[in-house]
């Protein structure tokens, strides 16, 4: 299903283009947007707070400024969806949970959505996430379950969820995304949509947890989109001490378009030495990888890709995450109210000793080096973004796949490295398999070359156009 309108089922540049040049108003890009979502989120549940009085007079303002002749930014005028685990002011910040949910409206804007405003979007709602971002899918006790417009049995994934959800709807052109452990990538594969996960540090982030592996970004149809989002986004903050110096000379925008990538080497690989893969899934991901390569030019090279189990290493680092989001007295006072990923989690990662703590430290960086010496032999690696397609939307992911038992995370284990590492990662979609449900390519490069990943997801969509939404009448 999709219910888009005919502005909300633009790109972010395209409509920003449109009003910037005064071709659209501002208000009306914004009424499209509602009406999209009036008509189309119930089914969905991708938002959960919707403010069109204070988005209008943002977009109203932005309309007065392009009549005085101001620049109001790149992303003038569009409606953006805010994912429920960051701070936009005026809205509520549930994280997903029944411990947060209900309080006042954040008083100020995270570092991402502030530098998003100055570039002219107008925040529209909330969207949907799992607590705490703590699941591949996304379903809570505060809000529900979300629903995939590709099939609404189907979950559009996580942590990213609504905001995939929504963007594959036609309901907005964008929405705020973050990628922990594959949050933006595993919504992109399972949604349709390109799924971006920068470089850790560059985009500055406060208040980042003891894992450092969670980045922002955002959901979007097409590689311009997310090229002009880290145009924006990116940059260093002072209380950031891992955030990157600011990206000389020419911009992502542009490097997506123009960058040479010809004899860059690739290797393909759909278990990484420890997962599995849905056999279609796979066959559609590594036609896809052979059509990049053929495009861009790029080397195909053989080479065995062994790395220690990521999902394990993730799961000893991720959990610690956890304990950042509680407030004193949440734990284990309010256990009850937390759905089971999240309590599993603070659970088994309460009575940690420091013995075992180095013993995860020991994991990563073992990772880590297995990591670099991959990319000192090769640029890219190419694999499936996830190793299943979309499943039931209340979860649980499966437990079998391509013949082996598997882990609940084993759904998704081919985006950790990326975090745990910190390298550039991009899923574009590869194809629909034989249920007409989407499937991911993903892209890993070398750290800090983000310019590399954008230019490789623009010629793969350019040599392999995608469908931006859902169908029409997909139920």
């Amino acid at each position: 299903m999709t219910a888009s309108g005919e502005l909300a089922g633009l790109s972010a540049c395209e409509l920003a283009d449109l009003i910037s040049t005064r071709q659209v108003k501002a208000v009306e890009a914004l009424d499209d947007c509602l009406a999209a979502i009036n008509r189309g989120n119930e089914p969905l549940n991708a938002f959960i707070h919707v403010d069109p009085e204070r988005a209008h007079e943002i977009a109203s303002d932005i309309d007065s400024r392009l009549e005085r002749g101001e620049s109001v930014g790149p992303f003038a005028g569009v409606p953006l969806g805010v994912k429920d685990l960051e701070d936009c002011e005026g809205m509520p910040t549930s994280h997903g949970s029944l411990l947060y949910k209900g309080r006042p409206p954040a008083e100020k804007d995270s570092l991402h959505i502030s530098r998003l405003r100055r570039a002219g979007v107008v925040p529209i709602g909330k969207t949907t996430a799992p607590e705490f971002g703590a699941m591949s899918f996304t379903r809570s006790k505060a809000w529900g379950v979300t629903r995939n417009p590709w099939d609404l049995e189907r979950t559009p994934g996580g942590s990213s969820g609504g905001s995939a959800a929504a963007v594959a709807a036609g309901l907005v052109p964008m929405a705020t995304a973050s990628d922990g452990g594959g949050s933006t990538r595993i919504p992109g594969s399972f949604s349709g949509l390109v799924g971006f996960k920068p470089s850790y540090g560059r985009i500055a982030k406060l208040g980042s947890g003891p894992s450092q592996t969670s980045v922002s970004g955002v959901m979007c149809t097409t590689v311009r989109d997310a090229a002009r989002h880290l145009d924006i986004s990116a940059g260093p903050d002072s209380r950031d001490r891992t955030s990157l110096p600011t990206w000389g000379g020419v911009g992502y925008e542009q490097l997506s378009e123009s960058l040479s990538v010809a004899g860059l080497r690739a290797a393909w690989s759909d278990s990484l030495g420890f997962a599995h893969c849905d056999p279609e899934v796979s066959e559609i991901a590594r036609a896809a990888a052979t059509r990049l390569c053929e495009s861009a030019e790029l080397v195909e090279v053989e080479r065995d890709v062994e790395f220690t189990d990521a999902v394990k290493v993730w799961m000893g680092s991720g959990a610690l995450d956890l304990w950042a989001d509680l407030e004193r007295g949440m734990w284990p006072d309010r256990s009850d109210e937390l759905d089971v990923a999240p309590w599993m989690g603070l659970a088994a990662s309460e009575k940690i000793t420091p013995g075992q703590l180095a013993g995860i430290h020991r994991r990563r960086q073992r990772l880590e080096h297995e990591v670099g010496e991959l990319f000192d032999d090769i640029d890219i690696l190419l694999t499936p973004t996830t190793a299943v397609v979309a499943f039931a939307a209340e979860g649980p992911p499966p437990s079998e796949i391509a013949g082996h038992d598997v882990g609940p995370a084993m759904s998704v284990p081919y985006t950790m490295p990326a975090n745990l590492c910190w390298n550039p990662s991009v899923s574009v979609p590869a194809g629909l398999n034989s249920e007409g449900l989407p499937v991911g390519l993903q892209m890993t490069v070398r750290r800090h070359r983000d310019d590399i990943a954008l230019r490789l997801a623009r010629l793969f969509e350019q040599a392999a156009p995608w469908p931006r939404h859902a169908p029409e009448g997909i139920s």
